[in-house]
């Protein structure tokens, strides 16, 4: 029995055996067809769920996430035949994304997400005083083999330390913490991470000595031959600059501003 099916503005022909129930072979996009992986599925409901309030029922609001009922902010991809969220974004950076409860949580279920390329956070822990809270330190090793851009932005409520385990993240291009309420001394092992384009470390209240405290020997930072933008405004960064850092020839923007350094680099044209 030969019948036509409309899948996303899209006509399909479909042949159907009969035999003691019904099984439709087609020409369907495979993309069309392909189910989202269970545990997958489960994890993204409840690492939502910490950030926006457990009143979230996503199996009944979004039965098919990756698929005809899609949520704000995650986007997927497909790995041998399984659909996996490869971005998510938590916060009102658009109409419709998911806005943050005033009691979050980092759930362990966030790192289940293997294929995860991209995580964000934009305005979603926004009280220093009544509910803050710190970037968990463990875990960010189980999505070190895909995370390409981490950003946590605009989030005052945000407080505490850069964790060390993001020296994990050896596939990062882009980590922006920009405008939160962290502090302390940056990691030393964010040198390990090669492969940084964009480092934005700007209005915070980081302090200490740069770029030395970025790597365990001074020159770390001269490893970083991929990282184009270094912003570090808005801190309380002090003690000068080492040489290691004049020598970042692939830096094309340095911002330093309001920081009480002391010293200044040459080459990289500095704000």
């Amino acid at each position: 029995m030969m019948r036509t099916i409309n899948i996303n503005s899209r006509v399909i022909l479909v042949l159907c055996v009969v035999n003691l129930g019904a099984w439709c072979y087609g020409e369907a996009d495979y993309n069309d067809a392909a189910p989202m992986e269970e545990g997958e599925k489960t994890a993204l409901y409840t690492a939502i769920q910490g950030f926006v309030g457990n009143w979230w029922n996503g199996s009944d609001l979004y039965p098919d996430p990756c698929g005809w009922t899609p949520v704000q902010g995650v986007s997927c991809d497909l790995f041998d035949g399984l659909w996996y969220v490869t971005a998510l974004s938590i916060g009102p950076i658009l109409d419709n994304y998911l806005d943050c409860a005033p009691v979050v949580e980092f759930r362990p279920q966030l790192f289940e997400l293997k294929h995860l390329k991209s995580l964000a956070f934009f305005s979603c822990f926004v009280s220093p005083h009544k509910h803050p809270i710190t970037i968990p330190s463990k875990s960010w090793e189980k999505l070190a083999g895909n995370l390409e851009t981490l950003e946590f932005r605009s989030n005052p409520g945000l407080i505490g330390k850069v964790p060390s385990s993001f020296g994990s993240l050896i596939r990062l291009q882009s980590l922006v913490l920009l405008e939160n309420g962290l502090t302390g001394e940056l990691p030393r092992n964010v040198g390990n991470l090669t492969k940084l384009k964009r480092l934005v470390f700007a209005a915070n209240w980081f302090y200490g000595r740069i770029p030395d405290t970025l790597g365990s020997l001074p020159t770390a930072m001269c490893h970083m031959k991929n990282l184009t933008l270094l912003d570090l405004r808005n801190n309380k960064f002090s003690g000068g600059l080492t040489k290691s850092l004049q020598e970042m020839y692939s830096l094309g923007e340095m911002a330093l501003s309001n920081n009480p350094i002391g010293g200044r680099p040459s080459g990289a044209r500095v704000e």
